[in-house]
């Protein structure tokens, strides 16, 4: 092995990344920079690197002089709004992993008008066919005739969380926006278009993972409803409930939560969806 010509005989010899590097004769290519992209992807679209069957991918929306890029976790095909793009398979893997309990918060459109007794069912966890749901944060966002929008942010990844967790109570999912991942927020990102992640949001990200992690768990109680858009949602207090803190007002909170209590408000209620698979 050369570096820059010159034979290294010294073991634990250092290399700079603009250093040229010659193993058995084959340089090494240096490592591509990270690079995170935020998408706002439309219905139909899959989230995946290649469909076999044909579909649009994410990847199909970013720009190629961006480099390979693979999407962290799944958003299921009918659902909108954000998927991260990157090359960093290390945070990527972090902000998925369970033990970390990395926030995705979701504006969720359902059938009917879910009760308060049914709010609290939902945030303190049901029994599904792979288990029960940890602990989730739901307050009621707007009332319509026949429909309710729900604030929903979970803790955890598995495949259509959402929409089973809410058929699993009698409300249909009629519509599904994710609008945040862990710090990471859809903002004003119009359907079908991408853009780069500041530095700081990418060190906040790298961040988030160990900050949901370390963070000790308290009692947490329930809070009327904030409804910003003039809904109600009338939570009532919650009893033994070790959730993640920090909700906004009005939030239905779980009971015997194991997830985080830091998740702030804003980009850190953060929403696919189910972990590696959509929600």
């Amino acid at each position: 092995m050369t570096v820059n010509g010159t034979t290294v005989t010294i073991l634990g010899t250092r290399a700079l990344p603009t250093d040229r590097i010659v193993v058995d004769g084959k340089a090494l290519r240096p490592r591509a920079p990270h690079v995170w992209v935020a998408i706002n992807k439309p219905a139909g679209v899959v989230t995946t690197a290649r469909d076999p069957e044909g579909r649009q991918a994410v990847t199909d929306l970013v720009p190629r002089a961006l480099g390979r890029l693979f999407p962290v976790g799944r958003l299921d095909v009918q659902s909108t709004g954000l998927v991260l793009l990157t090359n960093d398979g290390e945070t990527a893997a972090r902000l998925l992993h369970p033990r970390y309990h990395v926030p995705r918060r979701y504006r969720v459109k359902v059938s009917g008008a879910p009760d308060e007794a049914v709010l609290r069912r939902m945030c303190r966890g049901i029994r599904l066919d792979d288990g029960r749901t940890a602990p989730a944060r739901i307050h009621v966002e707007k009332k319509l005739p026949t429909k309710t929008w729900l604030d929903v942010t979970v803790f955890e990844g598995r495949s259509h969380l959402i929409r089973r967790l809410c058929d699993a109570v009698g409300h249909r999912v009629d519509k599904l926006e994710r609008v945040a991942l862990g710090p990471v927020e859809l903002g004003r990102l119009r359907r079908g278009e991408t853009r780069l992640l500041e530095p700081n949001e990418v060190t906040t990200l790298r961040r988030a993972h160990r900050s949901q992690n370390t963070t000790d768990r308290a009692p947490i109680r329930g809070a009327k409803s904030r409804g910003p858009r003039g809904a109600t949602s009338g939570a009532s207090r919650g009893a033994k409930d070790s959730g993640p803190r920090g909700a906004t007002s009005g939030g239905f909170r779980g009971a015997k939560d194991r997830g985080p209590r830091s998740a702030t408000s804003g980009a850190s209620r953060g929403a696919k969806d189910s972990g590696p698979r959509g929600a």
